[in-house]
């Protein structure tokens, strides 16, 4: 919640606040490498909804500069799901990262959000959609979805290294993992104008189709990440095994990538990590653990070969202090 000011396990915010109680908040204070920061979010439930307040340093801020503040790579059993799972989920993963990692790209990805809500609405009407809003509406999504694609090329490109990296010293065999970024609009070369240029003959292409099915069919919130395991696909051919294996590089490289970026370590959180994995592979996953500045792991049995660490042990409601 303080990273990324939401919750990984539910959308609807007013679950996150207990049952009879109409308000919640936390708070945390971090050392960064620039000094310490101190957050807060506060949901509070009213007449008029969920309102939702941020802080950072003690100054109340928009989402856009609380977003960033602490980032956060985070892996839990559901994310198995970003290898056989709805393409959304993938493109999701990525706009989580880049808005922590980019604040520009965040204001990228709301305009766009926001103007491909308001042309859907249009070609959804009852009456002939105005040719002219049409085209302002396209032209924006053509500016703004440009970046996205950009960004998102480019970071998929920087995690397939590490990500190839991690898999192979964890399975310790010769298979090459490899991600893949799929645009919904292909273009020749990662430039600003070229993607424009793709985007806009895109949608003149497909303006008609578009009129007559009266939805948006065309554009970045139709793109892709592809998991490919020696050149197929992981989500056709993989075992689970391999499709947590995979995850879980995804996610290191994505904690790398980011660190790299920022020159500041994200937090890296780690639910239930080793559930369905041998033993070796466990314990090659947990001799790296030591590689990262600040992890947070989850396991409902203490490893025998973790690294030296602070465990602790849940019960009955209570955090106690077990090494």
């Amino acid at each position: 919640m303080l990273g990324t000011g939401k919750s990984f396990r539910t959308n609807r915010e007013a679950d996150l606040i207990k049952h009879g109680i109409s308000i919640a908040s936390v708070s945390g204070e971090a050392q960064m490498r620039a000094g310490a920061v101190r957050l807060s979010c506060t949901i509070a439930s009213t007449g008029r909804g969920i309102r939702k307040t941020y802080t950072l340093n003690g100054e109340p801020v928009r989402y856009a500069r609380f977003l960033g503040s602490a980032k956060v790579v985070t892996f839990t059993p559901w994310d198995l799901q970003l290898v056989t799972g709805a393409p959304s989920l993938r493109r999701s993963m990525l706009n989580v990262a880049l808005s922590q990692d980019q604040p520009i790209y965040y204001s990228h990805l709301i305009r766009y959000q926001k103007v491909l809500a308001q042309k859907a609405a249009l070609l959804r009407g009852t009456i002939e959609p105005d040719a002219e809003l049409l085209r302002v509406y396209n032209e924006t999504l053509i500016q703004d979805g440009a970046a996205l694609v950009a960004a998102r090329a480019q970071f998929v490109e920087s995690l397939n290294e590490p990500a190839h990296n991690a898999y192979h010293k964890w399975a310790g065999g010769m298979e090459r993992l490899a991600l893949s970024y799929e645009p919904n609009v292909p273009f020749e070369v990662r430039t600003q104008d070229a993607i424009e240029s793709a985007l806009r003959l895109r949608f003149t292409a497909v303006a008609q189709a578009e009129a007559q099915r009266k939805a948006c069919i065309a554009g970045p919130h139709r793109d892709d990440v592809g998991f490919l395991l020696d050149g197929r696909s992981l989500a056709a051919f993989g075992s689970q095994g391999q499709h947590r294996m995979a995850v879980l590089a995804l996610k290191v490289a994505e904690y790398i990538v980011m660190h790299e970026r920022s020159a500041e370590a994200p937090l890296l959180f780690l639910d239930d990590v080793l559930s369905e994995l041998d033993h070796r592979r466990a314990a090659a996953f947990l001799s790296g653990i030591g590689a990262y500045e600040q992890a947070f792991m989850t396991a409902t049995s203490v490893p025998n070969d973790i690294p030296a660490a602070a465990q602790y042990r849940v019960a009955n409601a209570t955090l106690e202090q077990i090494a």
